[in-house]
């Protein structure tokens, strides 16, 4: 998906995945309130897959987000996410964060404050791309921007796992 420029990152170190977590008959119970925690977040994000813009690998592969950075409080209906760019100064970092909140926003419940930040001292602009992300304006601009759009649902297709 690189469009014919060169990598940033031409050599990323690809990680195992986690695998899919054994459900208990309460998780299949519809009568038992099940809620919303942070395995169930990280499954949302990687059973489909949201993939690199740059590479035909997984977030989950590059480690660009691991379970323990995903914290969500059911009751407050707030989940937040912090997410490691492969690279100090990675130019897809807003693009990257763009898909992990357009994912969520799309699977949860519309009662969730969704919050995706990069994790603190991860990226040289760490500051300006969580500024971008938590603004709910850059972001519905961006989800009405065509082109933009486009590449975000190219991140989210799903392919084979």
């Amino acid at each position: 998906m690189s469009g014919g420029t060169s990598l940033e990152n031409a050599n990323p170190v690809i990680f195992e995945r986690s695998g899919e977590r054994l459900l208990t008959a309460t998780d299949e119970d519809e009568d038992v309130h099940d809620p919303i925690d942070d395995r169930e977040i990280f499954d949302i994000l990687f059973l489909t897959s949201i993939n690199d813009p740059e590479h035909p690998l997984s977030l989950e592969e590059l480690n660009v987000v691991e379970q323990v950075r995903v914290k969500v409080n059911d009751a407050e209906s707030t989940v937040g996410i912090e997410f490691t760019p492969t690279i100090p100064h990675c130019s897809m970092a807003t693009l990257i964060g763009l898909s992990i909140k357009v994912k969520l926003l799309r699977s949860l419940p519309d009662r969730f404050k969704i919050d995706v930040h990069i994790t603190p001292g991860s990226h040289a602009s760490e500051e300006a791309v969580n500024k971008q992300l938590a603004d709910k304006e850059r972001v519905a601009a961006a989800l009405e921007n065509s082109s933009l759009l486009e590449v975000v649902n190219q991140c989210l297709t799903t392919r084979g796992i």
